[in-house]
């Protein structure tokens, strides 16, 4: 051990700080091979006509899958991720609230009333209708 400036710094290289993850990235990689290797063995294989085909959702595919999807259908996503993310960055906030006081609040609100511009926007727009 080398002392500068009162700090302790090891100068030697301890691989076995390392040994619990290695142990634990064996463990995973046997668990995860084990597991794909005994599926088929364990699962139950019945083929049929109607299993076969492309969707199993009961529903004859009458058109080709390859067609483009709407672009109001894409706008949608990305709406509804947005807000998503707002309830995401409200719980943490609402967590420390008691220690962040006023100035979180005030925060917040500004957060909201910059999602409700938005939101107000997107809806003045058209972009939340669904034809």
């Amino acid at each position: 051990m080398v002392s500068r400036e009162g700090v302790f710094v090891t100068t030697e290289f301890v691989p076995t700080d390392y040994l619990p993850v290695l142990i634990f990235f064996l463990i995973a990689g046997a668990f995860g091979g084990v597991t794909f290797l005994l599926g088929p063995l364990v699962r139950p294989h019945a083929p049929y006509r109607e299993k076969l085909l492309p969707y199993e959702c009961g529903a004859p595919p009458i058109s080709d899958a390859r067609q483009p999807f709407p672009m109001r259908y894409y706008i949608i996503a990305m709406l509804f991720v947005l807000f998503d993310i707002e309830a995401v960055f409200m719980y943490p906030w609402a967590v420390v609230f008691n220690q962040i006081g006023l100035y979180g609040l005030v925060e917040m609100i500004l957060f909201i009333a910059v999602l409700v511009v938005g939101y107000v926007y997107a809806w003045g727009k058209g972009a939340l209708e669904w034809d």
